[in-house]
């Protein structure tokens, strides 16, 4: 498939994101290139977000009855990223379904004003045991929407 050059992904200013929260890289998360392998953004975007839900109380992964679980991620590189550089989440909340939720998450080398790469991960809220979908928890709901 050919994007056009329309279609392609860009950079993003900081102001397209309401929450950040800060990442530090490690020793081995560069690659042999000297730069931070792509693997590890995944993580980091994944990262970012389960943690500011847990410290915002509107998930409880160890005993919560519902969790989230992912089915979709994608990622977008402007520019690398290495040790020992620090980073900075970026993080929104593009669609907010039932039991469904679009993050969107740029990650910005330390004061920067444009996104180094920014990625996207759709979660399923699901009953822990059962593993079927469930509806958002009020609690949970009300902290994704101010990510809005």
């Amino acid at each position: 498939m050919t994007l056009s050059p329309s279609a392609r992904p860009e950079p993003e200013p900081r102001s397209a994101y309401p929450v950040f929260r800060p990442i530090t890289t490690r020793w081995m998360d560069n690659d042999v290139y000297g730069h931070v392998n792509n693997v590890v953004y995944y993580s980091w975007i994944d990262t970012a977000v389960n943690a500011y839900l847990i410290e915002r109380g509107a998930l409880d992964i160890h005993a919560g009855q519902t969790i989230g679980l992912v089915v979709e991620t994608q990622c977008n590189y402007f520019a690398p990223l290495a040790f020992p550089q620090q980073v900075e989440a970026g993080m929104r909340v593009a669609r907010l379904g039932g039991s469904s939720v679009r993050y969107e998450v740029g990650l910005f080398a330390a004061g920067e004003p444009l996104t180094a790469a920014k990625g996207h991960f759709v979660h399923v809220y699901v009953d822990r045991a059962s593993r079927r979908p469930v509806p958002l928890p009020p609690a949970l709901r009300a902290v994704l929407e101010e990510m809005q």
